[in-house]
């Protein structure tokens, strides 16, 4: 694995390359969205934080562009494996194969949870049960970023946060 210390608002990953690692974050928060030409107009559709795993996963397992970005919200401390030195510790070890589904099963977790919230929470109902699992959000993400997370404009997050 390789350390990587991450700037601050730095892109980890642009849209169109090929993911090439799997991250682990030792500190700070990394951002997942969709890019467009109007950036108030940006997708933000994940958040990792310290002690998760990062990646653009779909281009990294299929090894083709990915459709999406990863930017460090805050200075950002990965520690990261490639796509061949993972495949040759998923050959030449039992225990690499566990921490790859681990991993696997982690990733996919977060998105099956992020899915289910979008379809059977209103915004005001996600927008609780982020800061109810998430409290520290508030601090280091700026609230563009959680009202496209949530599915809502910044207005319509401004008047859901006045109401609570």
């Amino acid at each position: 694995m390789q350390r990587r210390i991450i700037l601050k608002k730095s892109i980890i990953l642009k849209a169109t390359e090929i993911e090439n690692n799997v991250s682990f974050i030792e500190s700070g928060v990394v951002r997942l969205y969709i890019p467009k030409e109007d950036p108030e107009k940006e997708i933000t559709f994940g958040f990792s934080f310290k002690n998760q795993f990062v990646s653009a996963y779909d281009s990294f397992l299929t090894q083709t562009p990915s459709a999406y970005q990863l930017q460090a919200l805050s200075q950002t401390t990965l520690l990261s494996i490639s796509y061949e030195d993972l495949q040759l510790v998923y050959r030449s070890t039992q225990i690499g194969n566990l921490v790859g589904r681990l991993i696997a099963e982690r990733l996919f977790l977060i998105k099956s949870s992020r899915e289910q919230n979008l379809l059977n929470l209103s915004a005001e109902e996600r927008y609780l049960r982020l800061f109810k699992e998430r409290p520290e959000l508030l601090k280091v993400i700026p609230l563009k970023y959680i009202s496209s997370y949530i599915g809502v404009t910044a207005q319509a997050l401004s008047r859901i946060r006045k109401r609570l």
